[in-house]
């Protein structure tokens, strides 16, 4: 299939856009066997067009056993059964295009499912045609693992293939075994998988795992790690050896030359688990790598302003022009009502008036739009092999990937059958899509202001931002024409505004639109407001 590349200078549609992250199993089932599918998304995107989104991120729909829900991928070409067909996947990206909306899919380029053609022919024989696709050891002197690098459960990384010997490596679970990127048939492999789905017309990739890739030709140990407190160095060790290498970014710089010759340019949007602005720089290169790089700090930081406001100013200082991208929420580090919120729903608002006020792009997911909460699952009702039990020490991820309540029937619009839903549905503060629908004043309300405020002034480029005020009770800042002026305390609190800035276009509590300000303004607890300026 032809394609034309882009032109230079083209408005770089992820500039200033909202994407939304829909992890498809949980959003709408449409056959009634308890997973929502892809032709339940389909029938929902007149929801995420009033929603305001601008594209769709669908959380893994390729082919896999499941053993880590799909991001196991045992073919990069299909779809997963469960979850619908080719046709299915042609039919959701024709009509979201139908409604200006694009879709995103999930790449793993790190690893594949153990029952991925390629590990299967692999195993058992040090001179299968794939075996160099993998990762491969011979055993230390002692026959123990090759060196001292562990997997995401703090287990050795390494397990032993005992017809040939050999220990292969995995970042993750003994059923992932991660990909040996030294070997160009890998690159080859991965080229052909980006074109095919670019030809479908999928508007880019979210790519899982994005500072793994490569590991250190030497297989080095670990060494100790520095700061105990550092999320990358879990287990006791930093992973500078097994993953975060830098021959990685010649792999971003040859997929982003794909990604630019297609128009519109396809979006490479990289799961950067790194934690200094600077390193996440790196995976922006020259603008020749990924276009967005995830912010995990951000995520990861309390309700606070003086964390949140450095976290925002560090980032911008060292992406220059770069786009960052900003997201509270996903499917492994459980929902932003929960961590931010504690309870309180002016918390909760007040934390997604932030993070849709940032300049750059955006990610919801899905259910931060009702202010979605994390949910106690039984273990007899887990589902999750590499957190079940709190294993290896982490919550459990099944919390935040629980079915969005549409409705209060039975089944709560998620489902139609009489059977449960593969997850159970948690109870929403502020109740239902449906009944918040219902309720111009509601989170949901909310967002959808928010989001037509931002496409309205922050789309369409990287807005400048500018630190106006930063205390322990509140942060004040610019972006594009709009002052964001927020309240971080339990009272009110009377805050200095800059000159021109006139009239309150949105506040968190949705009671004070249009509301004429001069020089100062007074907040309530938890309060933030966006004024026009």
């Amino acid at each position: 299939m032809s394609h034309s590349a882009s032109a230079p200078g083209e408005r770089r549609w992820w500039e200033g856009s909202v994407l939304y992250q829909c992890y498809v199993r949980s959003f709408a089932d449409s056959n009634g066997d308890g997973y929502g599918d892809l032709p339940g998304l389909v029938a929902h995107l007149d929801y995420l067009e009033w929603l305001g989104v601008d594209g769709v991120w669908l959380s893994p729909t390729m082919p896999s056993p499941d053993h880590d829900w799909g991001y196991d991928v045992s073919d990069y070409l299909g779809v997963h059964p469960e979850l619908g067909t080719l046709d299915d996947l042609d039919a959701l990206i024709k009509s979201a295009t139908e409604r200006k909306m694009r879709v995103l899919l999930d790449l793993v380029p790190n690893h594949t499912s153990s029952e991925h053609a390629w590990f299967v022919e692999a195993l058992g024989s040090r001179d299968a045609k794939t075996r160099d696709y993998y990762v491969w050891a011979d055993p230390g002197p002692d026959g123990e693992p090759p060196n001292n690098w562990l997997d995401a459960t703090g287990e050795s990384g390494w397990t032993l293939d005992e017809a040939s010997g050999q220990y292969y490596f995995h970042n993750f679970l003994e059923s992932q075994p991660d990909l040996n990127w030294w070997n160009p048939q890998v690159h080859a492999a991965f080229e052909q998988v980006l074109s095919y789905w670019f030809d479908r017309g999928v508007a880019g990739f979210r790519i899982d795992v994005a500072h793994g890739l490569y590991k250190d030709a030497q297989l080095r140990d670990n060494p100790p790690v520095q700061d105990p407190g550092d999320l990358e160095g879990r287990f006791g060790f930093d992973r500078i050896y097994s993953m975060n290498r830098p021959e990685t970014h010649e792999v971003y710089r040859q997929w982003r030359e794909m990604a630019r010759s297609y128009a519109p340019e396809r979006l490479l949007l990289g799961e950067t688990w790194v934690f200094e602005p600077d390193r996440l720089a790196r995976y922006y290169g020259e603008d020749d790598e990924l276009q967005l790089g995830f912010n995990f700090p951000f995520a990861f930081a309390p309700l606070e302003a003086e964390v949140l406001a450095k976290v925002v100013g560090d980032t911008v200082s060292a992406l220059g022009t770069g786009c960052p991208v900003w997201m509270a929420s996903n499917h492994d580090i459980g929902r932003f009502a929960s961590r931010w919120g504690a309870g309180d729903e002016r918390r909760t608002r007040l934390g997604l008036l932030l993070l849709t006020m940032l300049p750059g792009t955006v990610v919801l997911y899905y259910g931060d739009e009702i202010g979605m909460t994390d949910v106690a699952v039984p273990p007899a009702l887990q589902r999750d092999p590499m957190t079940m039990g709190n294993r290896g020490n982490r919550p459990v991820r099944d919390r935040g990937r629980t079915p969005l309540p549409w409705d209060d029937t039975a089944g709560r619009g998620f489902t139609r059958a009489a059977v449960d839903p593969w997850l159970p549905i948690g109870e929403v503060p502020g109740g239902s899509v449906a009944a918040q629908r219902a309720e111009p004043g509601s989170m949901l309300g909310l967002t959808r202001e928010l989001l037509a405020l931002r496409r309205e002034h922050l789309s369409g480029s990287v807005a400048p931002y500018g630190e106006l005020e930063v205390a322990s009770d509140r942060w004040i800042f610019s972006v594009g024409p709009l002052v964001v002026a927020a309240n971080f305390s339990g009272v009110a609190i009377r805050a200095a505004l800059p000159p021109g800035a006139d009239a309150v276009r949105c506040s968190s509590n949705m009671e004070r639109e249009r509301a004429v300000v001069q020089g100062l303004i007074e907040l309530g607890p938890y309060e933030g407001v966006v004024i026009s300026s």
